[in-house]
């Protein structure tokens, strides 16, 4: 039952992910959630962020964001990037993650989401048939409170950590040093 709600990794950040890992496990495109992804709810990309993008396109992968926000605001986090994007997606319903997938004209065995909820994010993936990663949430540790979805999310998580069939799905996509958020 609770199938639904596990992603095939978990990381810490999107930064901790080896790009050309990826790529060679046979990934050729990534779609990215926005907010608590890359970037807190509602800011504008970083210098990290925009280079993030310059590394993941020289590894040969194609990007596309898929977010719940409208255009304005994803076009204004994309003022530095080139990608293009999916808006009012309506998460997790998996026509935005079938749409994304599309953009990148690849097969969707080809096509990574990477996201920060369990209940938008990776259901969406799950439910469109898409590999996923989520990663912790910006603010995890230093958000004094959080929501009911977050709490359920920790209790989602707990169960994910106890099914080894479920975990590292991907194999090894993180950086040298860099580890699943479950080790």
């Amino acid at each position: 039952m609770l199938k639904a709600y596990y992603p095939c990794e978990y990381a810490a950040s999107v930064f901790d992910i080896d790009w050309q890992k990826v790529y060679g496990r046979g990934y050729r495109g990534v779609i990215f959630d926005i907010d608590n992804t890359l970037v807190p709810h509602g800011d504008d990309s970083t210098p990290e962020v925009d280079e993030l993008f310059v590394e993941i396109h020289a590894a040969g992968l194609k990007t596309v964001l898929l977010s719940n926000n409208d255009s304005e605001r994803i076009e204004r986090f994309l003022k530095n990037i080139d990608s293009p994007y999916v808006p009012d997606a309506d998460k997790p319903d998996p026509a935005g993650y079938l749409k994304a997938v599309e953009l990148m004209g690849i097969d969707k065995r080809e096509a990574l989401f990477i996201g920060d909820q369990t209940f938008t994010d990776i259901v969406g993936a799950n439910k469109a048939g898409l590999d996923s990663v989520l990663v912790r949430y910006i603010g995890w540790g230093v958000e004094k409170k959080i929501g009911i979805k977050r709490r359920l999310e920790i209790i989602v998580l707990k169960a994910y950590s106890l099914r080894k069939s479920c975990k590292h799905r991907l194999g090894d996509i993180f950086k040298e040093g860099k580890r699943s958020v479950l080790e």
